[in-house]
């Protein structure tokens, strides 16, 4: 315990002295409580000037909502910046199945449309309270481009521009660039992340985000209509 709280610490402290944000990944809903309660000691210790650590909600848990106000608030109280990711969550069928073997309640949502309300009623109760009160910082990590309009257009009514860089999006290298481009050239900050490591590690994680986000796949399909026609449009054009 005494090791793993000193790289955590070191980690922060390196993200402080590079000016750049640590970013907490979350976890399957039994082991979240005790990454979370991390993750806000950090934002304790290290996000007393600007927000540096962000912790992660998976909007298809029925907390989301209720987690993310509670630290929030908190977050208030004692005077610190807040820093959060939104998701949408990868481990469902994990969740169900333990919750059927163990007898408690499903901890997620019944659906995908439910799912994508909890998503948005963070996104936009994030958003109103940046341009009420400020403080906060958001991570909108979504490959879905029905949110992404959303949360432009949100930002557009409530006056946060995308220089302030108070809200980022985020999206999977190679996936959704039709979505991530365009957010660029318009100003906005846009980052692309990068899975590394052992094949056998990294498949599942991106087999998760495929779980988690079904408008991915339905971008891809998307996304590679645009570059046949683009490649038909370039070719008719030389000959």
């Amino acid at each position: 315990m005494k090791s793993m709280l000193h790289r955590i610490n070191k980690l922060a402290k390196r993200a402080e002295e590079k000016n750049v944000r640590l970013m907490i990944d979350a976890e399957q809903s039994y082991f979240q409580p005790a990454i979370s309660r991390l993750t806000i000691e950090m934002m304790r210790k290290f996000n007393k000037k600007k927000p540096v650590i962000f912790n992660t909600y998976q909007c298809y848990l029925k907390e989301a909502f209720n987690n993310l106000t509670v630290d929030m608030t908190l977050a208030k109280r004692e005077g610190f910046y807040f820093g959060a990711k939104l998701v949408r969550g990868a481990y469902m069928d994990q969740e169900r199945k333990r919750a059927s073997e163990i007898g408690y309640e499903d901890p997620i949502n019944p659906n995908y449309d439910s799912t994508d309300a909890m998503y948005h009623q963070c996104l936009g109760y994030i958003l109103k309270k940046i341009q009420s009160t400020g403080g906060i910082n958001v991570m909108v990590a979504s490959h879905n481009e029905d949110t992404v309009r959303r949360a432009v257009e949100l930002m557009n009514e409530l006056g946060i521009g995308p220089k302030e860089n108070l809200v980022y999006f985020g999206q999977l290298l190679g996936m959704c660039d039709q979505v991530s481009f365009p957010l660029g050239q318009a100003g906005y900050s846009v980052y692309k992340y990068v899975p590394y490591g052992p094949v056998e590690e990294v498949l599942p994680y991106l087999s998760r985000r495929a779980l988690e986000n079904r408008g991915m796949l339905k971008g891809v399909e998307k996304e590679h209509s645009m570059l046949w026609t683009e490649v038909k449009r370039r070719t008719a054009h030389r000959s």
